[in-house]
């Protein structure tokens, strides 16, 4: 990108920090401090359950470095930046007040009424500190909170509105889900029931189906759980962004990372303007037409099961094997999120292989012994190097479908 091509009127966040603006053929990008196009290449977990000498942190870095990325995201220890690397640090606002946590749920008490107080005091002692530091390309909220929203294709588990319902009374999300969901229903829990199509002689019933982790799934109740969730984030990335603002005015807001799909329901308020550059988990990046901004690819990883699939491997000279099939796919889909106009960067899902992985099909970027991953780090290193060709590449009025599984 060429001096004088940013459109300046899409322009987000301040200037002498890192930015995000359009540039005249419609890619985001986000700006370093200097002012300079970045496409953000990072890792989460760099240095977690390493040694914490600085030599160890300095190697990491160096890896990164060797490897053509330029960040540290979620998770990490952000001793990074004194090696080049910019970095991604995460408020943790689940520390912030009472804590809702279940199966698939972790997440702060937002209808608290000191909610906004306790999330005013986690940004000031988190965020202020570095408000000054150029280095800091953005706030996450938090690192995989963990938002219980219905999975597709899955056994059933209780989602965000059946586990707030079926909190105990002293949570303040527990009276204001029964108030929303009965608001819904000309507050009778008879007809409640009827539009859910589930026998509720009483409130209890619900706490009693949480408890035994027996998920309600009609299409009356998913109606009312999106509905929900959409007010559960509202409230969420609104008061969180307002928090981190308000300790540090310089940086901008990403969003959590939310570590795996979430769906439509909290994504629709992940959004501009209270989140300026949203993390989005790979599998759910939106089509070019329903952008409405800069996007970060989040948890990039082709060592996951769509992409070890013997599907559409007919027809080729010969059959590919699992390792061969998962690098050519992993390769196409990283090189169309490069070329999607709205996709300012990624984040690798993680530095270290976790207990139990098996390369090559483990999800690090470093083995447990140490060892460098290079079934991913070789295939890495050469996109890095020419990500950002990639993307001045994207012929202008073309749109990039993203799709994990060709």
């Amino acid at each position: 990108m060429a001096a004088g091509e940013v459109r300046p009127e899409t322009i987000r966040g301040t200037a002498g920090f890192f930015r995000a603006a359009q540039d005249a053929a419609g890619c985001w990008w986000l700006l370093d401090a200097a002012g300079r196009p970045f496409f953000c290449k990072g890792v989460h977990g760099v240095g977690v359950n390493a040694p914490s000498e600085p030599a160890a942190l300095a190697d990491a870095a160096g890896r990164l470095r060797h490897w053509g990325f330029n960040a540290i995201g979620a998770a990490g220890v952000h001793r990074g930046h004194d090696g080049g690397l910019a970095f991604l640090p995460s408020v943790d606002f689940c520390r912030a007040g009472a804590l809702i946590q279940a199966p698939g749920l972790r997440l702060p008490d937002v209808f608290a009424p000191d909610w906004r107080r306790r999330a005013s005091e986690r940004a000031r002692d988190v965020c202020t500190p570095l408000a000054s530091n150029r280095a800091l390309v953005g706030w996450l909220t938090d690192d995989r909170p963990g938002w219980a929203q219905p999975r597709a294709g899955a056994a059933p588990r209780p989602a965000l509105l059946q586990l707030c319902l079926g909190l105990e009374p002293a949570f303040a999300a527990y009276h204001a889900a029964w108030e929303f969901v009965l608001a819904l229903h000309g507050g009778k829990l008879a007809a409640l029931a009827r539009a859910w199509g589930v026998p509720l002689a009483n409130k209890e019933v619900v706490r009693e189906l949480t408890r035994t982790e027996t998920a309600i799934a009609t299409r009356g109740y998913a109606r009312d759980d999106a509905r929900w969730t959409r007010e559960f984030a509202r409230r969420y990335f609104a008061g969180a962004a307002a928090a981190i603002r308000a300790a540090d005015p310089h940086h901008l807001v990403l969003g959590c990372r939310f570590g795996g799909p979430v769906g439509a329901a909290v994504l629709a308020e992940c959004v501009y303007p209270a989140v300026d550059v949203p993390l989005i988990d790979w599998s759910e990046l939106p089509a070019e037409a329903a952008a409405n901004g800069p996007v970060l690819a989040g948890d990039v990883c082709w060592a996951e099961a769509e992409f070890f699939s013997a599907r559409h491997a007919a027809g080729r000279a010969r059959r590919l094997t699992t390792v061969e099939r998962m690098l050519r796919r992993g390769r196409a889909a990283l090189e169309r999120t490069a070329r999607h106009r709205a996709v300012a960067g990624y984040v690798w899902r993680q530095w270290l292989d976790e207990p139990g992985e098996q390369p090559p099909f483990a999800r690090g970027l470093v083995h447990l012994n140490g060892a460098e991953a290079r079934e991913h780090t070789e295939l890495l290193a050469e996109f890095n190097a020419r990500a950002e060709s990639l993307r001045r590449a994207s012929p202008p009025g073309e749109p990039v479908a993203i799709d994990l599984s060709t």
